[in-house]
């Protein structure tokens, strides 16, 4: 618009001189990660749906990353911030294959590292805002599997899950492997149908969730196996026909 018709253009609006402003809530996010142990390796899985708010935006995002032959990394969260880390990742494993060291990097390093780099941003006060999973294997080639969330603070165990696995999801993993040591008696094909049998129990309560999900396996024979573009399986719904109103009320 002219000038001498409606005046000057106000653009204090934009703030262009004002204060930094920084991410305060995630916008298109993703929402479980689920992983379990089993004794010769890790499996680990999450959805392909990327949310903006409560829709269901983006049906086709990958949400695990491997890094070299040994690690995958699981996302849930902000997806901006996961491919941030993603580049940050990509550019340390070129840093690590031009190296002359003759060394790799296991998982156990790849975690030190995201834990590190999520709580350098947490004390900036400019969180990256996701909880990560890390699994494979450590430098002499046992089963590992830890998380870092957004302040920086990590956690390993048996078994992990983000988002609302946290609540659904862990107390089916547990049943299959609540300690280290019952870590030895859980087969490849336990871990994957005890993985797979979890997501279909968030597809039918988690509103954030997809029926089409990515899985990997790691192992020391195989190295990393992952599936992006995975199915549910022999999905039932009848038991909502019986779910009225709110609650477990029955007619």
């Amino acid at each position: 618009p002219r000038d001498d018709c409606y005046g000057p253009y106000d653009s204090s609006y934009l703030l262009s001189n004002g204060p930094n402003v920084h991410t305060s809530s995630p916008v298109v996010t993703g929402t479980s990660v689920l992983a379990v142990k089993f004794k010769d390796g890790v499996v680990i899985a999450a959805d392909n749906l990327a949310s903006y708010g409560s829709l269901a935006r983006f049906t086709d995002v990958k949400r695990l990353r491997t890094f070299n032959r040994r690690t995958v990394v699981g996302f849930g969260g902000d997806v901006s911030d996961m491919q941030y880390l993603d580049r940050l990742l990509l550019s340390l494993d070129i840093d690590e294959n031009y190296s002359s060291s003759g060394h790799d990097l296991n998982a156990r390093n790849v975690h030190t590292y995201l834990s590190k780099v999520m709580y350098k941003r947490r004390s900036d006060i400019n969180p990256l805002w996701n909880h990560i999973l890390v699994a494979g294997l450590d430098r002499d080639y046992r089963p590992f599997l830890s998380s870092v969330d957004l302040l920086g603070t990590t956690f390993s165990s048996p078994t992990l899950a983000t988002g609302f696995g946290a609540h659904l999801a862990q107390p089916l993993l547990r049943k299959l492997a609540d300690s280290e040591s019952a870590v030895e008696g859980v087969t490849r094909e336990q871990a994957v149908t005890a993985i797979k049998e979890c997501m279909k129990v968030l597809f039918y309560r988690d509103a954030r969730s997809l029926d089409r999900y990515s899985i990997a396996v790691i192992t020391k024979e195989a190295g990393v196996e992952l599936e992006e573009d995975e199915q549910l399986e022999k999905q039932s719904w009848r038991f909502a026909e019986m779910i009225k109103g709110y609650g477990t009320q029955t007619v």
